[in-house]
């Protein structure tokens, strides 16, 4: 049994009627195809688009339909007034809607707490954790697989004709078939041939493809080895040229060196003995011998004189002195001497 998903059906709002023209069912097929079980088979069986229930059609009326008020027929040959009034059920249910969306509705809860439903009503009923379902199924009956297709085959028509052939009638297998084996073997040894000739060709090929290879790259030394040679040249006759342009600058520097000695040379040639001679004169020049006695042994000689001087004259002081102390003692003695004669005289 294959469960389908249920729907809950809608209650017929006012009297139905049809919008659309009556038209004729479709022409239903009395097997499957092949693609189609296919497609079934992967979608795990589930019921695709053709598949429909009448118990879940808005367009069948359920209950009693004795209490209805049906309207006579020709109350609806005229579409424009069904259309008026789908128009005004449509605008009734946006206002009903839009009346609903603007309803004050209830304050969410703070951080931490929740609403809890309370019943207030006259008469408590009793709420349970799990709202009771009842489960509905249809079961459709299933479209039958469509039988393979037998196989066509033509029905026979003519008349049928048969022919007798004996032995030896028709030709001898013997003899045909040597000119066909001729064929073949030489066929073959021709095929043969040509794949030999093929293969030693190619080996050829690969030879003179060496020996090209082979002489391609000694070319390609040869060349390294002479554009070596060649680098090397040109690196040494940049070398020696920039040798000749140094030993040209030398001798460009040391000719104008002469030439500014033997300029200077002639230019002080004069200026020498005058400068010299000035220099002379003003003591600039000397004696080394005279120079050190002047200033050397001169002035030793005086220093020693005023030394011997300076005591001689201290010598000459003392005796003096010593001289006066010894006349001012004998003359005292003296004095003495002649008022003791002039005592003794009396």
């Amino acid at each position: 049994m294959k469960k389908m998903a249920t729907v809950l059906p809608q209650k017929p709002q006012g009297t139905y009627s049809f919008v659309s023209q009556p038209r004729t069912v479709q022409h239903r097929k009395k097997f499957r195809d092949q693609q189609q079980l296919q497609q079934e088979q992967q979608n795990d069986g589930s019921l695709q688009g053709q598949y429909a229930n009448i118990m879940y059609d808005r367009r069948i009326v359920r209950g009693n339909t004795y209490a209805q008020n049906v309207l006579p027929t020709s109350a609806l040959t005229n579409p424009l007034e069904v259309q008026r009034q789908q128009e005004t059920r449509r605008r009734n249910i946006a206002k009903r809607r839009a009346k609903e969306h603007l309803r004050p509705k209830t304050v969410e809860a703070v951080e931490g707490r929740k609403h809890q439903d309370v019943q207030t009503e006259l008469y408590l009923e009793e709420l349970g954790d799990r709202v009771e379902e009842v489960d509905a199924q249809c079961q459709t009956d299933p479209f039958l697989d469509r039988p393979a297709s037998p196989l066509f085959i033509p029905a026979k028509t003519g008349v049928d004709a048969a022919t007798q052939i004996y032995d030896g009638d028709l030709f001898d297998f013997d003899v045909e078939v040597k000119p066909i084996l001729e064929v073949l073997v030489g066929k073959t040894l021709e095929q043969a041939s040509l794949e030999v000739m093929e293969e030693e060709e190619l080996a050829a090929m690969r030879a003179q493809q060496k020996a090209f290879l082979e002489l391609r790259n000694a070319e390609l030394v040869e060349t390294q080895r002479l554009e070596e040679k060649e680098r090397r040249h040109r690196e040494e006759k940049a070398r020696r040229m920039q040798q000749q342009k140094e030993v040209l600058e030398l001798e460009v520097d040391t000719s104008q060196r002469v030439a500014a000695r033997a300029f200077a040379q002639g230019y002080l040639s004069d200026l020498v003995p005058s400068v010299f001679s000035s220099l002379t004169d003003s003591g600039y020049f000397y004696d080394p011998v005279e120079r050190d006695l002047e200033t050397g042994f001169m002035v030793w000689l005086m220093e020693r004189v005023e030394v011997n001087l300076r005591d001689a004259a201290l010598g000459r002081a003392m005796l003096d002195s010593i001289i006066r102390d010894i006349v001012k003692t004998k003359n005292r003695e003296f004095e003495k001497l002649e008022a003791a004669n002039i005592v003794d005289a009396p």
